[in-house]
């Protein structure tokens, strides 16, 4: 059994919430999208290492789990160059210098699905390989939507789908939806609506 409690467990606690120090920072490689950093680290116990990290965008992006209805939630077919096949998963972007994340949001579904929201709420921040990364994602709950068309960067038209937010097991089985940040936007949103419905409206 693992002992929680007490002076030694007290301290040891302490020193890992002691964050390393970093000795050095070096830009590595930087394209037009992406910028590789190397970490000097001294860590409390007096080891030193040396870490990689892709640095990501110092504005933040978004994520959106936009909903038609209270029932349904729309999808993105997107060319993912990763995989290099198409990929099913939400609707994201970056968030433009001087845009909120709630109007970075609702610019990026007109240009991705052709709809506004009318409603946009925080929903969840995400990380994505924290480890190797510095990315956070915000991902927003859109509702109350109309149709709205905004040109966007896409290099061709994007495929909407509308799947019911319920039937996530069949999308899991699915080979072409995996990416881990719109599955977990997913699961969270769906726990929220559930608990939504069961809350008691007091009048």
């Amino acid at each position: 059994m693992t002992k929680t409690s007490g002076p030694e467990s007290q301290q040891g606690t302490a020193n890992w919430l002691e964050k390393p120090k970093v000795l050095s920072r070096q830009s590595v490689a930087r394209s037009r999208l992406f910028h590789i950093e190397s970490l000097e680290l001294r860590f409390s116990n007096g080891e030193e290492r040396s870490f990689e990290r892709l640095t990501g965008s110092d504005h933040g992006a978004v994520m959106m789990v936009a909903m038609p209805d209270p029932e349904h939630v729309l999808l993105i077919r997107e060319y993912a160059a990763g995989f290099e096949d198409y990929v099913l998963t939400l609707p994201k972007g970056l968030v433009d210098p001087g845009e909120d994340v709630i109007s970075a949001a609702n610019r990026e579904l007109m240009e991705e699905c052709g709809f506004g929201a009318r409603r946009i709420e925080p929903l969840v921040e995400l990380s994505l390989a924290p480890n190797y990364m510095r990315h956070r994602m915000q991902v927003m709950l859109a509702s109350d939507l109309y149709p709205k068309r905004l040109p966007g960067d896409e290099p061709e038209p994007l495929i909407v789908e509308t799947h019911a937010i319920k039937e996530l097991p069949a999308l899991l089985a699915r080979e072409d939806f995996h990416e881990a940040r719109a599955i977990a936007a997913l699961y969270i949103a769906r726990d929220r609506l559930r608990n939504e419905e069961s809350t008691p409206t007091l009048w």
